[in-house]
């Protein structure tokens, strides 16, 4: 069965190929394998099942039967075969990919002078040679769309082989390039990131980050690649947390989160006189469930029976009275609801009755004052008339 491998070349570009010799190949061993026509000079970078792993999540060619891209990614691609390792890289070959990558520096300032004198809007990032010279790639970065057939032309008469422009994305020219981060260690997706998932804001908002472009952006302009990678995490670990802002019955009171430390697995509570305090999760949770044997509340007293038979409607009082039929309140309910002997002074109507002659009068009493009745202008401090009811 031949053994399934993963080579690395210049610039982090990877492909996939299949060994058949009987002695199996070894992580970071040269090879030689096939290329576009012709051959090209790697290094083994994984084997076996972790090579065939990175395969089914690699979204960048058409490479199998497109396992873990979607049923659209195997609907549009056909299967291509899969390319062969041809030899073990001999220290001959070493020597001469060597020389062909300090030669491609000088290329590569040779292919901006072109582009400059060509005016066109583009910045060449890169230059590489394949091992066998048959092929010269140009790397570069542009904003909108470039028209470069000249410069190819002119390109392929001065190195005499096939030249491919590139175009890429700022973060695939980061991978490309590499370098050291403000972590100190070298970029992500040039060192161990499979590959470059999209990275939104909500990312950084889910983490509690400071939204300051200058401080979430890496040297490419574009959303740190470690955002993405680290966002599982953040999101599993604040399932523990209770939301800040919410407010807690512990056994001590209530108190309100303020702040979460996922990394400390501490949290910042205020209680209601306003005092601050940081306790660890698990004291939390145990304050939490002994907060109903603390403050357990008084159990309610046995409401009084209604002396209302059910399914009969209350009777209704107008201002005339109550309806043919109803009786009168009773001297003790009268009592518990006018609060004594000014019961027996309201009408007839019941409560809503009294309200009501009250409130007339209330408004006789406005009109009587704008019209300027007795006792003034005002009409206020005259005598008691019969129209007023008292």
């Amino acid at each position: 069965m031949p053994q399934f491998v993963e080579v690395r070349f210049k610039g982090n570009r990877k492909a996939y190929f299949e060994w058949h010799e009987s002695e199996p190949l070894r992580l970071q061993e040269a090879v030689i394998v096939e290329a576009e026509r012709g051959v090209d000079y790697g290094l083994v970078n994984a084997v076996g099942a972790t090579a065939q792993t990175k395969c089914d999540r690699c979204r960048g060619c058409a490479l199998g039967d497109g396992k873990g891209r979607g049923e659209d990614h195997a609907a549009r691609y056909e299967p291509e075969p899969t390319r062969q390792v041809v030899r073990r890289a001999a220290p001959a070959d070493r020597r001469t990919a060597d020389e062909l990558r300090r030669t491609e520096d000088d290329v590569r300032r040779k292919v901006r002078e072109k582009v400059q004198t060509h005016g066109l809007q583009m910045k060449v990032s890169d230059a590489e040679w394949q091992w066998d010279r048959n092929k010269l790639t140009v790397y570069f970065t542009a904003e909108r769309r470039v028209d470069f057939r000249s410069l190819v032309r002119e390109l392929a008469s001065q190195f005499r082989t096939r030249i491919e422009l590139r175009q890429i994305g700022v973060r695939d020219e980061a991978a490309r390039l590499s370098g050291v981060g403000r972590c100190g260690r070298e970029y992500c997706s040039a060192s161990w990131l499979p590959e470059l998932r999209p990275i939104g804001l909500h990312v950084a908002k889910d983490q509690r980050l400071s939204l300051n472009p200058s401080q979430i952006s890496g040297p490419c302009g574009r959303l740190l690649c470690c955002l993405r990678f680290e966002h599982e995490f953040y999101v599993q670990s604040r399932k523990r947390f209770p939301k800040e802002g919410k407010v807690l019955q512990t056994a001590v009171g209530a108190a309100k989160v303020l702040s979460i430390d996922i990394f400390r697995d501490r949290v910042t509570l205020r209680a209601e006189d306003g005092a601050t305090r940081t306790v660890p999760l698990a004291d939390l949770k145990k304050e939490v469930e002994a907060a109903p044997a603390a403050a357990a509340p008084a159990p309610e007293p046995p409401r009084a029976p209604s002396r209302r038979p059910e399914g009969r409607p209350r009777p209704k009082a107008g201002p005339e009275g109550p309806r043919p039929g109803a009786s009168a309140p009773a001297p003790a309910e009268a009592a518990l609801q006018g609060g004594g002997s000014d019961a027996a002074e309201r009408p007839a109507g019941g409560p809503d009755a009294a309200s009501r002659s009250d409130g007339e009068r209330r408004r006789r009493r406005r009109r009587r004052n704008r019209r300027g009745g007795p006792g003034g202008p005002g009409g206020a401090g005259g005598p008691p008339t019969p129209q007023d009811g008292a």
